[in-house]
């Protein structure tokens, strides 16, 4: 699912998969196509507080059609400061060579009137196959050209431009475009410049910042065009949600509908979970089968085989990294990318008798995907979503370590999933409710008892559950345990320094979805006096002068955004310290009660029970983001928490 991560791919500039018919290992070098309007070269914005690479021009041409689109790009940019040319040392543009072609037009140098051929027609350019992402199991297969920016001096324009060609094989006749401002600074000239034939079905949407395209035809193509002079891209709104954030873009789409992506991707997954009749995956699907007849034990047994047993790695290479491997396939490989793994628990799921399908959704970018333009491209990862008993669960097989029963599974952060399903499917929102059990607990005690300047027995126990049970599970199953105790002094010591951590230890509590990490030592209690009251102060938490907060935002689009709040969040911090004399002649001071501070609900309890100081402070978000005005409110209500301290009083 690599198309997205295309976009964002600099130099590659362009969304786009092509026909195998058309694709080369290596870029062609000439001109534009002959629909390309070649821009003269602006004059340049004014130099005051322009960063130290000015960019001149930035023209994006696209032509959509059911044979192909082509993606034309070209780049003037001029260096103001010498710190501007460490960025410019390298030109570069990457494609898939299965399906895409790429050809290079121009690269130059402009000093003064003088002109600088860098190209040479490719004499200088290295093409390599570099994988750049095996490190983190991701093979896409693409190619990459490069060349080193030689002779560039302060002053310079330097002028690029290409153009990728080609037609997505999945996709078929459809088309996608996305453009956006992404320069820093003010261009001397923005172009968006698309076009298609006319009657063709495509439809546009713009973002806030991009500005308002025209429309127009031109024998027989109908062209939408961007032009702005002095083009400034918008800033997003500080702390926003991030479908608030997406400012300054344009977005092309000749895709009907989200249900008609869902009908294109049913017979790929269809096929891919099919497994064979000597398949040897049966045997572990006989062994589920006859462990339990309950389908939530099978779902989730199913999922452990897939996670345990086949690893990650991406597989992008060949049409358009949207076709999953088949599940003996990815069996027989013990790995696979979420593609693969999914059509592997799809096709266990099935011989299970599970009902379950797979559904397309955005790491890091479902935030408001209803909004957006149906593509292929909204889309980089796909999980499982299974009904049991009238339930959704979300199964996820690029996961590891999962261990506590379906369900310990909550629904993933991703906001929308698109089911793939031959009948089609529209978006389907994934609703995660607040936590309502801590994902960590963390209690602190000190064992005073022998007096005040003595040292201090302390013992910490933090129980993580969940998600951050589960990464603990990872951890101490892939890396040494002497390491794993010394990050733990070392952490320890860096915000808690007169605490001696003396022994560190950790249980899994897998069957209760929980990992426990307990340190035992010593600690210098920082007794005070009081001269004014008479009495020695222990500050178990001191005010602090870096309140959280809400940030003041500057002026620019969605500047009354909502604020995204840490979500879902619920953590529970107490300190105990056991008290000389049994507590007798002393007493606490501290915030006590519940109250709700924007979408976070604060509940705070100090007492002396039984010769035990204790103080606990819950903090749980109950929203994922809260009005704008309501921001200021919280900020001072948050601001007032911090200046309260709690303490423990002792009689002189």
């Amino acid at each position: 699912m690599s198309r997205l991560v295309r976009f964002a791919a600099g130099l590659a500039a362009a969304i786009l998969i092509s026909a195998p018919a058309l694709a080369a290992p290596k870029p062609t070098f000439g001109p534009p196509p002959k629909w390309v309007d070649v821009a003269p070269i602006p004059e340049a914005p004014p130099a005051e507080d322009a960063p130290a690479v000015q960019t001149l021009l930035d023209d994006n041409q696209s032509r959509l059609t059911p044979q192909g689109d082509t993606f034309y790009n070209r780049r003037v940019r001029k260096v103001l400061k010498p710190e501007g040319l460490a960025s410019q040392t390298t030109f570069g543009v990457t494609w898939d060579p299965q399906d895409e072609v790429v050809t290079i037009h121009s690269l130059r140098i402009i000093r003064g009137g003088q002109t600088i051929d860098l190209l040479g027609k490719g004499k200088k350019m290295l093409v390599l196959r570099r994988e750049q992402d095996l490190e983190r199991a991701m093979l896409d297969g693409r190619m990459s050209a490069t060349q080193q920016i030689e002779g560039l001096q302060v002053g310079d324009i330097l002028d690029a431009s290409w153009t990728h060609s080609g037609r997505d094989p999945v996709a078929g006749n459809r088309s996608y475009d996305m453009e956006g401002l992404g320069f820093p600074g003010v261009a001397g000239r923005y172009r968006v410049r698309l076009s298609w034939p006319t009657g063709a079905p495509v439809k546009y949407r713009t973002t806030q910042g991009f500005g308002e395209p025209r429309l127009n035809e031109d024998a027989g193509w109908t062209v939408l065009t961007l032009d702005a002079p002095n083009a400034q891209a918008p800033k997003p709104p500080v702390g926003a949600p991030a479908r608030f954030r997406r400012l300054g873009f344009m977005e092309t789409s000749s895709f009907e509908s989200w249900n008609e992506i869902s009908r294109i991707m049913a017979p790929l997954y269809e096929r891919a979970a099919t497994i064979a009749p000597d398949s040897d995956l049966r045997v572990e699907i006989d062994a589920i089968a006859a462990k339990s007849a309950d389908p939530k034990v099978r779902a989730f047994e199913a999922l452990r085989l897939v996670e345990d047993k086949t690893r990650y790695f991406f597989i992008g290479i060949g049409d358009g990294g949207y076709v999953p491997a088949a599940a003996d396939e990815t069996w027989r490989r013990k790995f696979g990318d979420c593609k693969g793994k999914t059509a592997l628990l799809l096709a266990v799921l099935r011989e299970l008798k599970v009902d379950a399908e797979p559904a397309l959704v955005s790491l890091g970018g479902g935030d408001g995907m209803n909004e957006r333009l149906p593509s292929l491209a909204a889309f980089n990862h796909v999980i499982v979503k299974a009904s049991i008993a009238g339930k959704t669960y979300w199964l996820d097989g690029t996961r590891t370590g999962d261990r506590s029963g379906l369900d310990a599974l909550r629904p993933p952060p991703h906001r929308w999933a698109l089911p793939v399903r031959a009948a089609g499917s529209d978006l389907v929102e994934i609703v995660v409710p607040p936590l309502d059990t801590p994902f960590l607990e963390a209690t602190t005690r000190f064992d005073a008892s022998k007096g005040l300047d003595a040292p201090a027995a302390m013992q910490m126990v933090s129980r993580y559950r969940g998600d951050a049970a589960n990464g603990l599970r990872q951890m101490v199953a892939t890396v040494p345990r002497a390491d794993l105790e010394r990050n733990f002094r070392q952490q320890m010591s860096g915000s808690m320094s007169w605490i001696d951590v003396q022994k560190v230890e950790w249980t899994d509590d897998a069957a209760n979805d929980a990992f426990e990490i307990r340190l035992a030592g010593v600690a210098d209690l920082d007794w005070r006096k009081n001269p004014d009251l008479g009495v020695r102060e222990y500050r178990v938490t001191p005010p602090s002068n870096a309140a959280p907060g809400y940030p003041r935002r500057e002026p620019g689009p969605n500047r009354d955004a909502p604020y995204a709040v840490p979500f879902p969040l619920y953590v529970r911090a107490t300190t105990e310290i056991v008290l000389p004399s049994a507590g007798k002649g002393f007493s606490v001071r501290g915030p006590s009660g519940k109250e709700t501070i924007g979408a976070m609900e604060l509940s705070r309890a100090s007492a002396i029970t039984d010769g035990v100081a204790r103080f606990t402070t819950d903090l749980r978000s109950l929203q994922p983001e809260i009005p704008a005005a309501e921001a200021d409110a919280a900020t001072r209500a948050f601001r007032r928490i911090a200046s309260e301290d709690s303490l423990v009083r002792a009689p002189l």
